[in-house]
């Protein structure tokens, strides 16, 4: 409790049984001072929703309103210190509101106020964050990717306008499209631009104009969503998520040109182009007349420099053409050129009848040689060479066969003198044992062994009685014939 605060707040004394308590009196400036600190006290800053009522602003800069709801009202007060109000929204009659202040007491009246330090409109800071959601949401889906944006023709024939018709930015627009350029037409979709349902109603403008455009109706080439500047509830149909799709779906580019410069809406990030303010729109989407006249100037300008440029150029060059010597001396190139070509008609005529000689000493060899290579020609010549080929074949087979029989003859012989029957007629007998094995030395023989002798005219058989054998001094032995 203040030091200021009268002690009629505390539990008073009890009165001594004889004598009669005498009341206290307090000045108006004590219990009002007591008020205000009880109250400064026991409350620190507080936030405030209520309705505006009584507004007024000072020379001072100082606004005084009243907040007030269904039973009670609040005198609230913000000082111009520094233009802190400044950041606050332009206040007036009727106007919800949420006022963070601290609460006292003004003496002089008697009054318990809220002393405001900011203001913001009521559910403020519940559209903001559901605007920062719907913002997060179609980010991510890509609908703000730049890669999306179409480009905003130069030119346009014609464009499309959604908006209040009764509205001053309608109005703005139009006067800076006819002054920048009057060949441009104009379409307006008429739609209502704040309060509940009119995002619904800028859809149909935005499907409505497209529709033109896609029937051939109107060659319009962009849209324009305009309204001028507001509250962010003023501006909330514009954070419509339908409409963001119905924008980020038109065939055609959209520029938003919502508010002021400072104002944002969810239809400015999924538009193609954002405009700070629909006069700034008109603006971009128009080229100025002045601009183009200055322009053209400029190119026509260009072009007769250029024009000048080549017909000097071409007027040199036909300048150095007539001085050259095909233009001066005419006559004598047309004589030279006859006398060159009565040359050649010379040398052609000596030369025609020596190329036709060798041409027919040409076709004659070639006659010749054609006859000497006759089919039926060549053909007799190769029976011939067949048959002496043939003749010459059958001799020497037969020459071969002979020779061949002749050799045969002598190796008969040589066979008749080596084999073992002529060596037999010669006297010479050939002795083997009983199997036909032939005895080539005594060595081979044994005692009571049966031998096969054979002679030219029949064989022996004999039996081995006795068998003797000679050495040589070299040690050979000497077949004797067995005794029969």
């Amino acid at each position: 409790m203040p030091a200021s605060t009268p002690d009629f707040f505390s539990e008073p004394p009890p009165p001594p049984a004889s004598a009669k308590p005498e009341p206290r009196v307090f000045s108006v400036t004590e219990v009002t001072r007591a008020i205000r600190g009880v109250i400064e006290s026991a409350f620190d800053e507080v936030w405030v929703q209520g309705e505006i009522s009584n507004f007024r602003q000072q020379a001072s800069g100082h606004q005084y309103f009243t907040l007030k709801d269904q039973e009670c009202q609040l005198a609230c007060v913000q000082f111009a210190r520094g233009g802190l109000w400044r950041k606050s929204p332009p206040l007036q009659d009727g106007m919800l509101v949420q006022a963070r202040g601290r609460l006292t007491v003004y003496e002089a009246r008697g009054q318990y106020q809220l002393v405001v330090s900011l203001v913001q409109a009521a559910g403020a800071g519940m559209l903001q964050a559901k605007f920062e959601a719907l913002k997060r949401k179609l980010a991510a889906e890509g609908l703000f990717d730049a890669e999306t944006k179409r480009t905003l023709p130069r030119f346009p024939r014609a464009i499309g306008i959604v908006t209040s018709p009764t509205g001053a930015a309608l109005r703005d627009m139009l006067n800076i499209l006819s002054r920048r350029a009057p060949w441009l037409r104009v379409i307006v979709s008429p739609a209502r631009v704040q309060g509940e349902g009119a995002a619904a109603e800028i859809m149909r403008g935005l499907a409505d104009l497209q529709r033109l455009a896609e029937t051939g109706a109107a060659p319009l080439d962009v849209i324009i969503l305009a309204r001028g500047g507001g509250s962010i509830e003023d501006l909330w149909e514009f954070n419509s998520e339908p409409l963001a799709r119905a924008i980020a779906a038109s065939a055609l580019p959209v520029i938003s040109a919502v508010g002021h410069e400072i104002d944002f809406t969810i239809a400015d990030f999924v538009a193609d182009l954002r405009a700070p303010t629909p006069s700034a729109a008109a603006e971009l989407v128009a080229p100025d007349a002045e601009e183009l006249r200055r322009l053209f100037e400029q190119r026509a300008a260009q072009l007769r420099r250029h024009v000048v440029a080549t017909l000097s150029a071409a007027r040199t060059q036909l300048t150095g053409l007539m001085r050259s010597t095909l233009f001066r001396e005419p006559r004598q190139r047309l004589e030279q050129a006859a006398q060159r070509l009565d040359g050649l008609d010379q040398s052609l005529r000596r030369a025609a009848p020596d190329r036709l000689a060798r041409l027919r000493q040409r076709v004659t060899g070639a006659e010749a040689a054609l006859r000497h290579h006759r089919p039926d020609q060549q053909l007799a010549m190769f029976r011939e060479r067949l048959a002496g080929v043939a003749g010459r074949l059958a001799e020497r087979a037969t020459r071969q066969l002979q020779q061949q029989h002749e050799r045969l003859a002598r190796a008969a012989d040589k066979l008749r003198l080596l084999s073992p029957q002529s060596t037999l007629h010669r006297g010479y007998s050939l002795t083997t044992d009983t199997k036909g094995q032939l005895l080539r030395s005594a060595a081979g023989v044994t005692e009571g062994a049966t031998l096969v002798t054979e002679f030219s005219d029949g064989k022996v058989e004999s039996t081995v009685q006795r068998v003797q054998s000679t050495r040589t001094k070299n040690g050979g032995a000497n077949r004797r014939k067995p005794k029969a």
